[in-house]
């Protein structure tokens, strides 16, 4: 959207007459909304930003701005406008702290596009909060105060959006008013940031000064006050923010239910979690290894030609497989992943950490098994550098090694956020402990001390044996328990 006046001199009016439905139908909006958090540090301003967004995009109800004018009674600022915080800070505790504590997320759009935006809370203890916002965006709006600049917090969102998959940042620097619009002070955080995201991977950055106050930047250009401001405003740079898809790999179909309801019938429901398939098409069970092809694809109300991702089908197979829940059906020709040991990235979010080699539940998908988790490095949100960590505190962001009881399935995170993600369960208390993302398949068989030493076997084959071995059915179904050394490296094992 282009505004001609700045947002500085032209206050908004509390009237009726600003308010319209955000639900009304605008041509050209894609069909759905992209979806982007807000996050950073605590009192960097995201929740009023995200306020007065709503305000200035019209996607305020009535009813609401009626509460917002009621709730901001002796909170209005010099311009005489309401606490924009008010729209997205419901709880109590929330509104007598002036904090944010749980995600908040609303709806609104513009002529150009929809949005879902998830309001993050800032405060260090509410880190779960902020991951859970990130694990379903497209974008990451992070906000920075102009005055403080980058700090521990700031970082540390950052990276678990980074890990998150999150590929697009838009760097709000707020508050620039109370800078007195200093333009070199500006310049020197957006240069610190980009540095910070080219470490996380990240190359797409926007960084935009704004004042959420003053609503400077958001919808309405602040020219007048940062002439030497060219780029886009944030609402902008929204518009043109691209959607992830993040589906790379083949057919997933995270078995969550069998169903029988008849003698003639047996069906394997789930959601589809990647890909797409088609009646006709060959599939095979894991982690038994068992192939079928697809005979019918059936829904509540009708028998279907195709499925595709985020469709919740029954698959009907041309034999009878033993399947159960927690099993995965994929692509014959695009398998994912098999073994029993994997390495991961955590996000600790329980008071205790992780503790090494202490056995919890991990729920992926349908699926929950026991593993053990190894840390093995943790980040320095101070430095950048990942040191070497035997123990993973609470918030801590650290590489961890899994090891299962059981054979695994999973894609890795960045080709499939579904199948690549998982939380860690602690087994006495049942509070989640952590959540995780699959970097990759660790290079030898797990060492979970439920499997004895002689439980174990060592082969030697000639070259030639081995290559043809590794490539049967039985090979690819293990990989993940079969290690292979070359004799000049062989340990022992």
């Amino acid at each position: 959207m282009t505004a001609l006046t700045s947002a500085a001199t032209q206050p908004l009016p509390l009237d009726d007459a600003h308010i319209t439905d955000p639900q009304a139908a605008k041509a050209g909006r894609q069909a759905r909304p992209l979806r982007f958090i807000t996050c950073g540090s605590v009192d960097d301003g995201k929740s009023t930003l995200i306020g007065r967004l709503l305000w200035d995009t019209k996607a305020v109800k009535e009813d609401q701005a009626a509460a917002l004018r009621r709730d901001s009674t002796g909170k209005q600022n010099e311009l005489g406008l309401p606490d924009f915080a008010l729209l997205l800070d419901g709880l109590q505790a929330e509104r007598e702290q002036g904090i944010t504590i749980d995600v908040a997320y609303r709806y609104f759009a513009t002529d150009r596009r929809s949005f879902i935006v998830a309001d993050t809370p800032g405060h260090v203890q509410y880190t779960r909060n902020m991951a859970t916002g990130a694990s379903t965006a497209d974008l990451a709006v992070l906000l920075v105060d102009a005055r403080a600049g980058i700090l521990e917090q700031t970082r540390r969102h950052a990276t678990i959006a980074a890990m998150m998959g999150i590929r697009q940042f838009v760097l709000a620097v707020n508050k620039i008013d109370l800078s007195e619009y200093d333009e070199a002070g500006f310049q020197a955080i957006a240069r610190s940031f980009r540095e910070i995201a080219l470490s996380l991977g990240v190359r797409q950055v926007t960084a935009i000064p704004v004042s959420a106050l003053k609503g400077e930047n958001i919808v309405l250009r602040g020219d007048d006050v940062m002439p030497w401001y060219t780029g886009p405003t944030l609402v902008e740079a929204l518009e043109k923010a691209t959607q992830r898809t993040g589906q790379t790999t083949g057919f997933r179909l995270p078995v969550q239910r069998v169903s029988r309801p008849g003698e003639g019938f047996r069906g394997y429901q789930g959601t589809v979690a990647g890909g797409s398939i088609k009646p006709g098409d060959s599939v095979v069970v894991l982690p038994s290894g068992v192939e079928a092809n697809v005979k019918a694809i059936v829904t509540y109300d009708l028998v279907r030609n195709a499925a595709v991702h985020g469709d919740a089908i029954t698959l009907v197979l041309d034999r009878p497989v033993d399947v159960a829940r927690g099993d995965m059906i994929a692509a014959i020709d695009q398998r994912p992943q098999t073994g029993r040991a994997f390495n991961a990235r955590l996000v600790a979010l329980s008071l205790d950490g992780i503790v090494p080699g202490k056995r919890y539940w991990l729920k992926a998908g349908s699926r929950r098994q026991r593993v053990m988790v190894r840390p093995t490095s943790a980040l320095d949100l101070t430095t950048g550098n990942w040191d070497d960590a035997p123990f993973l505190a609470m918030n801590g962001i650290g590489v961890v090694e899994l090891d299962f009881e059981d054979t695994a399935i999973f894609d890795n995170y960045e080709t499939n956020r579904e199948t690549g993600a998982f939380i860690l369960i602690d087994p006495d208390t049942f509070n989640t402990v952590a959540g995780g993302m699959i970097d990759g398949k660790r290079s030898k068989a797990g060492r979970f001390d439920a499997l004895p030493d002689a439980d174990r076997a060592t082969v030697t084959l000639p070259a030639r044996l081995l290559e043809a071995f590794l490539k049967t059915e039985f090979a690819r179904a293990h990989a993940g328990e079969i290690r292979v050394t070359a004799p000049e490296e062989n340990d022992g094992e």
